[in-house]
C-alpha cells in the first residue's frame, strides 16, 4: 500500500516518515511489506489508509498542479479530506485515526456484531427492515452508499434477521467480512473515547471546502469538527447525499485519492454525468493527469 508512490516521489515518502515519527513505530514497513493480517487490524489499517491517501494527494498536487474545489471522504476518508483541506495536521490525524481504530475495535467483542450489504432497496425500506428485525438488539443503516446499496450494522443476530427478511422480499443481502459493526449505536463507547482524544488535537477551519458525510453539508468552521468526528463513529455515512452535494457545488471531475476504487463505482451510479477517476497509485495518478488536462 503506497509503496510505488514512496519509491518514486520524495513527497510521498515524507508522508510515511512523518506518520512513522508521530506514531512511534514503522507503520510504513507494514504498509509496504505486511504481514497483511497485521496491517488489516483496524488500529493499523486506519492510519495506513490515511497515509496512502495523503501521499497520493500530495503527488497529485506536485505533478499536476491539482487544486481541488471541494473535498469529502467516506468514513475514515473524512479525516484524509480534512488533512488535505488544511483543517488538521497529518501527524495529529494519524494519531487520531489510530486511536479511532483501536476504540472502534474494542467497542464490541469480536463475533457479537456484524454488517451486511443490501442491494436494490431504498432507505425507507431498509429502515423498516431494521425496526422489524431489531427486537431487543441493535441494527441500523450504517452506510447509505447510493446506487441502491445500503449497509446495515448491529448485533449479529439482528443483522442475520435483516438478511432473512430482505431475502424474503427478493432484496439481495449479504454479510460483510468486517471486524466490528461500524457506524451504528453499538459504537457509542468508541465515540465517547474518541471525544477525549479529539480534545488533544488542534483543528482549523478548512482552507478548501469540505463536505461532511455526517450531515452532507459544507463544514462551516473548526469549532464543529470535534463534534462531527465524534458523531461520525455512530452515525450512518450519508455518501449518496454527500456525492450529490459535491456535484451541486459545480464539480466537473471527481478523483478518488486513496487505495481502491469503490467510491468511483458508487459515483458512477449516483452522479453518472460526473466522471470519477481512481487516483491512488502511479497508474491512477497518470489517468487523473489526463482527466485534468
Amino acid at each position: 500500500m503506497g509503496r510505488d508512490l514512496a519509491d518514486t516521489f520524495p513527497s510521498a515518502r515524507r508522508v510515511f516518515e512523518e506518520v512513522d515519527d508521530r506514531l512511534g513505530f514503522a507503520l510504513s514497513r507494514l504498509c509496504f511489506e505486511g504481514p497483511e493480517d497485521t496491517l488489516a487490524l483496524t488500529e493499523h489499517a486506519q492510519p495506513a489508509i490515511l497515509s496512502a491517501s495523503i501521499a497520493a494527494f500530495r503527488v497529485l498536487v506536485e505533478t499536476t498542479g491539482f487544486a481541488p474545489e471541494a473535498l469529502a471522504g467516506h468514513s475514515l476518508g473524512e479525516w484524509s479530506a480534512l488533512v488535505a483541506g488544511g483543517a488538521v495536521g497529518l501527524g495529529d490525524a494519524a494519531h487520531g485515526v489510530r486511536e479511532r481504530g483501536r476504540l472502534m475495535q474494542a467497542a464490541v467483542p469480536v463475533g457479537l456484531g456484524a454488517m451486511a450489504a443490501l442491494l436494490g432497496a431504498d432507505a425507507d425500506t431498509v429502515q423498516a427492515l431494521c425496526r422489524e428485525a431489531a427486537g431487543d438488539e441493535v441494527v441500523a443503516p450504517a452506510n447509505l452508499n447510493g446506487g441502491g446499496q445500503i449497509v446495515v450494522a448491529g448485533h449479529a443476530g439482528a443483522v442475520d434477521r435483516v438478511i432473512a427478511a430482505a431475502s424474503a422480499r427478493k432484496i439481495r443481502a449479504q454479510r460483510l467480512v468486517v471486524s466490528a459493526p461500524f457506524h451504528c449505536p453499538l459504537m457509542r463507547p468508541a465515540a465517547d473515547g474518541l471525544r477525549e482524544v479529539l480534545k488533544t488535537i488542534r483543528f482549523q477551519t478548512p482552507t478548501t471546502t469540505v463536505v461532511t458525510s455526517v450531515d452532507a453539508r459544507v463544514v462551516a468552521s473548526a469549532d464543529e469538527l470535534p463534534s462531527l468526528l465524534e458523531r461520525q463513529v455512530t452515525a450512518p455515512v450519508r455518501w449518496e447525499d454527500t456525492a450529490r452535494a459535491l456535484a451541486a457545488l459545480g464539480a466537473t471531475v471527481a478523483l478518488e485519492v486513496g487505495p481502491g476504487r469503490t467510491l468511483s463505482g458508487l459515483m458512477k451510479r449516483i452522479v453518472p454525468e460526473l466522471p470519477c477517476v481512481p487516483a491512488g497509485d502511479l497508474t491512477g495518478i497518470e489517468k487523473a493527469r489526463e482527466a485534468l488536462a
